[in-house]
Protein backbone atom coordinates (compact mmCIF):
# COMPACT_ATOMS: atom_id res chain seq x y z
CA UNK A 1 0.00 0.00 0.00
CA UNK A 2 1.02 3.55 -0.91
CA UNK A 3 0.58 5.93 1.72
CA UNK A 4 0.05 9.18 -0.47
CA UNK A 5 -1.14 9.51 -4.05
CA UNK A 6 1.25 11.22 -6.18
CA UNK A 7 -0.26 14.41 -8.51
CA UNK A 8 1.09 16.55 -11.07
CA UNK A 9 -1.60 19.71 -10.68
CA UNK A 10 -1.31 22.23 -12.90
CA UNK A 11 -1.66 26.04 -11.29
CA UNK A 12 0.01 27.79 -14.00
CA UNK A 13 -2.43 31.56 -13.95
CA UNK A 14 -4.13 30.04 -10.70
CA UNK A 15 -3.40 31.78 -7.16
CA UNK A 16 -2.01 29.71 -4.82
CA UNK A 17 -1.33 30.89 -1.28
CA UNK A 18 1.91 31.04 0.35
CA UNK A 19 2.62 32.64 3.61
CA UNK A 20 5.78 33.11 5.79
CA UNK A 21 8.52 35.34 5.44
CA UNK A 22 12.19 34.05 5.15
CA UNK A 23 14.06 30.91 3.17
CA UNK A 24 11.65 28.43 4.12
CA UNK A 25 8.37 30.54 2.59
CA UNK A 26 11.17 31.50 -0.35
CA UNK A 27 11.60 28.28 -1.30
CA UNK A 28 7.94 27.79 -1.94
CA UNK A 29 7.71 30.89 -3.54
CA UNK A 30 10.05 30.18 -5.80
CA UNK A 31 8.78 26.90 -6.86
CA UNK A 32 5.37 28.00 -7.16
CA UNK A 33 6.62 31.13 -9.32
CA UNK A 34 8.41 28.27 -11.37
CA UNK A 35 4.95 26.36 -12.19
CA UNK A 36 3.59 29.97 -13.21
CA UNK A 37 1.11 30.15 -10.50
CA UNK A 38 -0.02 33.91 -9.61
CA UNK A 39 1.70 34.41 -5.44
CA UNK A 40 -1.02 35.58 -3.03
CA UNK A 41 0.47 36.60 0.62
CA UNK A 42 -2.62 36.98 2.34
CA UNK A 43 -4.52 33.94 3.75
CA UNK A 44 -8.27 36.01 3.13
CA UNK A 45 -6.97 37.40 -0.46
CA UNK A 46 -6.31 34.32 -0.77
CA UNK A 47 -9.60 32.81 -0.36
CA UNK A 48 -10.88 35.33 -2.40
CA UNK A 49 -9.77 35.11 -5.47
CA UNK A 50 -10.36 31.34 -4.87
CA UNK A 51 -7.03 29.63 -4.24
CA UNK A 52 -7.11 25.46 -3.87
CA UNK A 53 -3.52 25.69 -2.57
CA UNK A 54 -1.83 27.16 0.30
CA UNK A 55 2.07 26.70 1.48
CA UNK A 56 1.94 27.61 5.49
CA UNK A 57 5.25 28.40 6.72
CA UNK A 58 5.05 30.31 9.58
CA UNK A 59 7.72 29.89 12.70
CA UNK A 60 4.93 30.30 15.31
CA UNK A 61 3.35 26.88 16.17
CA UNK A 62 0.07 28.53 17.17
CA UNK A 63 -0.36 30.99 14.04
CA UNK A 64 0.42 28.10 11.55
CA UNK A 65 -2.03 25.43 13.01
CA UNK A 66 -4.69 28.62 12.93
CA UNK A 67 -3.67 29.25 9.37
CA UNK A 68 -4.00 25.28 8.25
CA UNK A 69 -7.20 25.42 9.97
CA UNK A 70 -8.81 28.29 8.41
CA UNK A 71 -7.36 27.81 4.86
CA UNK A 72 -8.61 24.08 4.58
CA UNK A 73 -11.63 25.36 5.95
CA UNK A 74 -12.15 27.17 3.02
CA UNK A 75 -11.12 24.12 0.89
CA UNK A 76 -7.69 24.49 0.14
CA UNK A 77 -5.54 21.41 0.47
CA UNK A 78 -2.25 23.09 2.51
CA UNK A 79 1.71 22.49 2.92
CA UNK A 80 2.54 23.60 6.41
CA UNK A 81 6.22 23.25 6.36
CA UNK A 82 8.17 21.11 8.71
CA UNK A 83 4.58 19.76 9.99
CA UNK A 84 4.26 16.67 7.98
CA UNK A 85 0.90 16.11 10.93
CA UNK A 86 -0.73 19.24 9.33
CA UNK A 87 -0.16 18.59 5.77
CA UNK A 88 -2.10 17.29 2.72
CA UNK A 89 -0.09 16.82 0.28
CA UNK A 90 3.80 16.89 0.43
CA UNK A 91 6.36 18.68 -2.15
CA UNK A 92 8.71 16.58 -3.71
CA UNK A 93 12.27 17.47 -4.90
CA UNK A 94 11.76 17.62 -8.84
CA UNK A 95 14.04 16.50 -11.35
CA UNK A 96 13.60 18.32 -14.17
CA UNK A 97 13.81 17.33 -17.96
CA UNK A 98 10.62 18.91 -19.17
CA UNK A 99 7.73 17.67 -20.30
CA UNK A 100 9.60 14.96 -18.12
CA UNK A 101 9.23 15.44 -14.58
CA UNK A 102 10.17 13.21 -11.41
CA UNK A 103 8.76 13.89 -7.86
CA UNK A 104 10.87 12.35 -5.67
CA UNK A 105 8.84 12.03 -1.94
CA UNK A 106 9.48 10.53 1.56
CA UNK A 107 5.99 11.34 2.49
CA UNK A 108 7.45 14.02 5.08
CA UNK A 109 10.21 12.02 6.44
CA UNK A 110 13.70 13.19 5.42
CA UNK A 111 13.43 15.39 2.39
CA UNK A 112 17.40 15.30 2.50
CA UNK A 113 16.72 11.71 1.20
CA UNK A 114 14.38 13.11 -1.54
CA UNK A 115 17.27 15.47 -2.71
CA UNK A 116 19.65 12.87 -2.77
CA UNK A 117 18.02 10.29 -4.90
CA UNK A 118 17.29 13.34 -7.31
CA UNK A 119 21.06 14.28 -7.68
CA UNK A 120 22.14 10.37 -8.02
CA UNK A 121 19.39 10.42 -10.85
CA UNK A 122 19.95 13.35 -12.65
CA UNK A 123 23.70 11.94 -13.30
CA UNK A 124 21.94 8.65 -15.07
CA UNK A 125 18.90 10.73 -17.16
CA UNK A 126 20.21 12.64 -20.09
CA UNK A 127 19.01 15.92 -20.59
CA UNK A 128 17.49 14.70 -23.90
CA UNK A 129 14.95 13.11 -22.27
CA UNK A 130 12.76 15.89 -22.23
CA UNK A 131 12.99 16.06 -26.49
CA UNK A 132 12.24 12.25 -26.64
CA UNK A 133 8.81 13.22 -24.65
CA UNK A 134 8.02 15.84 -26.67
CA UNK A 135 9.10 13.78 -29.92
CA UNK A 136 7.03 11.36 -28.77
CA UNK A 137 3.64 13.63 -28.47
CA UNK A 138 3.97 15.01 -31.53
CA UNK A 139 4.60 11.72 -33.37
CA UNK A 140 1.25 9.97 -31.55
CA UNK A 141 -1.39 10.63 -34.21
CA UNK A 142 1.14 8.83 -36.44
CA UNK A 143 1.27 6.08 -34.22
CA UNK A 144 -2.13 5.64 -33.58
CA UNK A 145 -2.32 5.58 -37.45
CA UNK A 146 0.24 2.63 -37.74
CA UNK A 147 -1.60 0.54 -34.52
CA UNK A 148 -4.83 1.53 -34.41
CA UNK A 149 -5.29 -0.57 -31.35
CA UNK A 150 -4.38 0.43 -27.86
CA UNK A 151 -2.94 -2.54 -26.65
CA UNK A 152 -0.65 -3.19 -30.19
CA UNK A 153 0.12 0.55 -29.68
CA UNK A 154 1.42 -0.11 -25.83
CA UNK A 155 3.37 -3.41 -26.90
CA UNK A 156 5.07 -1.20 -29.72
CA UNK A 157 6.07 1.51 -27.13
CA UNK A 158 7.23 -0.60 -24.60
CA UNK A 159 9.74 -2.88 -27.02
CA UNK A 160 11.04 0.86 -28.48
CA UNK A 161 11.77 2.18 -24.82
CA UNK A 162 13.20 -0.72 -23.13
CA UNK A 163 16.68 -1.04 -22.39
CA UNK A 164 18.57 -1.17 -25.44
CA UNK A 165 15.90 -0.08 -27.57
CA UNK A 166 15.53 2.06 -30.22
CA UNK A 167 14.31 4.92 -28.13
CA UNK A 168 16.12 3.86 -24.66
CA UNK A 169 15.69 6.96 -22.72
CA UNK A 170 18.58 6.47 -20.96
CA UNK A 171 20.20 6.59 -24.33
CA UNK A 172 21.34 10.75 -25.39
CA UNK A 173 20.19 11.75 -28.55
CA UNK A 174 17.09 8.92 -28.87
CA UNK A 175 14.54 11.28 -29.86
CA UNK A 176 16.74 11.18 -33.38
CA UNK A 177 15.85 7.89 -33.78
CA UNK A 178 11.57 8.17 -33.51
CA UNK A 179 10.53 9.21 -37.42
CA UNK A 180 12.75 5.36 -38.21
CA UNK A 181 11.70 4.31 -35.80
CA UNK A 182 7.78 4.66 -36.69
CA UNK A 183 8.44 3.43 -40.77
CA UNK A 184 9.79 0.01 -38.97
CA UNK A 185 7.51 0.02 -36.15
CA UNK A 186 6.26 -4.04 -34.99
CA UNK A 187 4.05 -4.53 -32.26
CA UNK A 188 6.13 -5.97 -29.44
CA UNK A 189 5.29 -9.27 -27.22
CA UNK A 190 2.22 -10.79 -27.32
CA UNK A 191 0.56 -14.14 -26.02
CA UNK A 192 0.32 -16.17 -22.96
CA UNK A 193 3.29 -16.07 -20.66
CA UNK A 194 3.18 -18.50 -17.43
CA UNK A 195 5.01 -17.06 -14.26
CA UNK A 196 5.60 -20.00 -11.90
CA UNK A 197 5.99 -17.73 -8.60
CA UNK A 198 9.08 -18.76 -5.98
CA UNK A 199 8.07 -16.63 -2.77
CA UNK A 200 5.28 -13.92 -1.91
CA UNK A 201 8.25 -11.26 -2.70
CA UNK A 202 8.28 -9.24 -6.14
CA UNK A 203 12.15 -9.04 -5.45
CA UNK A 204 12.74 -12.67 -6.24
CA UNK A 205 10.96 -12.14 -9.99
CA UNK A 206 13.30 -12.32 -12.55
CA UNK A 207 13.93 -9.37 -14.95
CA UNK A 208 11.92 -10.78 -17.93
CA UNK A 209 9.49 -11.94 -15.34
CA UNK A 210 9.06 -8.12 -13.91
CA UNK A 211 9.78 -6.78 -17.63
CA UNK A 212 6.57 -9.35 -18.21
CA UNK A 213 4.44 -8.66 -15.36
CA UNK A 214 5.16 -4.64 -15.92
CA UNK A 215 3.64 -4.84 -19.79
CA UNK A 216 1.13 -7.42 -19.43
CA UNK A 217 -2.42 -6.31 -20.57
CA UNK A 218 -3.89 -9.32 -19.21
CA UNK A 219 -3.16 -10.82 -15.50
CA UNK A 220 -4.23 -13.74 -14.37
CA UNK A 221 -3.96 -14.62 -11.21
CA UNK A 222 -4.46 -17.67 -8.28
CA UNK A 223 -6.01 -16.75 -5.34
CA UNK A 224 -2.75 -17.14 -3.64
CA UNK A 225 -0.57 -14.74 -5.49
CA UNK A 226 0.61 -11.96 -2.94
CA UNK A 227 -0.91 -8.62 -3.61
CA UNK A 228 2.50 -7.03 -3.28
CA UNK A 229 3.53 -9.26 -6.54
CA UNK A 230 0.15 -8.13 -8.37
CA UNK A 231 1.13 -4.17 -7.80
CA UNK A 232 3.98 -4.83 -9.99
CA UNK A 233 1.29 -4.98 -12.81
CA UNK A 234 0.08 -2.29 -14.71
CA UNK A 235 -2.16 -0.11 -12.96
CA UNK A 236 -4.74 -0.45 -15.77
CA UNK A 237 -4.22 -4.02 -16.67
CA UNK A 238 -7.47 -5.98 -16.84
CA UNK A 239 -7.20 -8.86 -13.89
CA UNK A 240 -8.62 -12.30 -13.39
CA UNK A 241 -8.70 -15.23 -11.43
CA UNK A 242 -7.32 -18.28 -12.82
CA UNK A 243 -10.50 -20.15 -13.15
CA UNK A 244 -12.66 -16.91 -15.02
CA UNK A 245 -11.89 -17.79 -18.95
CA UNK A 246 -9.68 -20.26 -20.59
CA UNK A 247 -7.10 -19.31 -22.40
CA UNK A 248 -8.15 -19.52 -25.69
CA UNK A 249 -10.14 -17.22 -25.00
CA UNK A 250 -8.46 -14.47 -23.58
CA UNK A 251 -8.40 -11.20 -25.63
CA UNK A 252 -5.40 -10.18 -27.98
CA UNK A 253 -2.29 -8.88 -26.28
CA UNK A 254 0.13 -10.04 -23.93
CA UNK A 255 -1.68 -12.38 -20.90
CA UNK A 256 0.28 -13.53 -18.12
CA UNK A 257 -0.80 -16.26 -15.83
CA UNK A 258 0.91 -16.21 -12.29
CA UNK A 259 1.30 -19.37 -10.51
CA UNK A 260 1.02 -19.35 -6.65
CA UNK A 261 4.39 -20.38 -4.84
CA UNK A 262 4.36 -23.88 -3.72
Amino acid sequence: MIETLPLFHRISGRPVVVLGEGEPAEAKRRLVERAGAIIVTDLRDGIASGARLAFIALENDAAAEAAVAEARAAGMLVNATDRPALCDFTVPSILDRSPVLLAIGTGGASAGLAKQLRLRLEALLPQSLGALASGLGAARVALRQRFPEAGERRRALDAALAAGGVLDPLTEGSAAHIAAWLDGATAGEAGVAEIALRSDDPEDLTLREARLLGTADVIVHEPRVAPAVLDRARADAVRLGSDVLPLSERRAGLTVVLRSPR
